[in-house]
């Protein structure tokens, strides 16, 4: 853990932190992550101004990987699950039988943010094409991690295309949820990692929502990953 409780002064703070750790991870696993240039996915919207100091710090190419949780209608901020661009849904297939949500229900909330993911994938990416992941190393960056619902899917969303070597990075972290992505990543880093999290937010003395349009211009800062 590399800060105490007081955590961040905001999201630039926090991924010049968060950059530090996976610089050091990387050249710590020097042999398992290839040759090819490293590539910085960002969970957008927050994961954005994040994965800039990372990307900066390592010399990566950077881009956006757009997942959504699929929220409760009566309680949003309880995933039972999380769609990518690409593949299919990850559901919490016990927790939606808890809460009596069946097949119809669900097709229809995976349909609604499968439709924002399409929306922030155009106005994110725009006209470039998804980068090359093959043989490369990836870090998926967020600007944090609670119950880890959209990590998972997009670890998911580029474990298929065979990357080289696949990190999750995020400034705080639940401790448990990074427990739980072990087994999807090669190496989960967090500058930040309390046994209890109540909200992320917490940890940020400016959690202030990021724009669509800072997204854009954060990404226009950096020289797209198709290079």
């Amino acid at each position: 853990m590399a800060r105490d409780r007081r955590g961040f002064v905001d999201r630039v703070e926090a991924g010049r932190i968060l950059a530090a750790l996976v610089a050091k991870r990387l050249r710590f696993d020097e042999a398992l992550v290839g040759t090819h240039r490293p590539l910085v996915l960002a969970l957008p919207r927050g994961g954005v101004p994040v994965a800039v100091e990372v990307a900066r710090a390592i010399d990566g190419d950077l881009e956006v990987i757009v997942a959504r949780k699929i929220g409760v209608p009566w309680q949003p901020e309880l995933a039972v699950g999380a769609v990518v661009e690409n593949g299919p849904p990850i559901v919490n297939t016990s927790l939606l039988r808890g809460l009596g949500i069946g097949d119809p229900h669900l097709a229809a909330m995976i349909e609604r943010e499968r439709a924002e993911v399409r929306r922030r994938v155009r106005r994110y990416r725009g006209e470039r094409p998804a980068p090359e992941v093959t043989g490369r190393a990836v870090v998926v960056v967020d600007d944090g991690l609670a119950t880890g619902a959209t990590a998972r899917a997009a670890l998911a969303a580029v474990r298929v295309h065979r990357p080289a070597y696949l990190a999750f990075a995020a400034p705080v972290c639940a401790a448990d949820s990074a427990a739980a992505l072990r087994d999807r990543a090669d190496a989960v880093v967090c500058a930040i990692a309390p046994s209890h999290l109540y909200a992320v937010g917490q940890w940020y003395g400016d959690f202030s929502q990021t724009s669509d349009e800072e997204v854009r211009q954060l990404m226009a800062t950096c020289q797209p990953a198709s290079r």
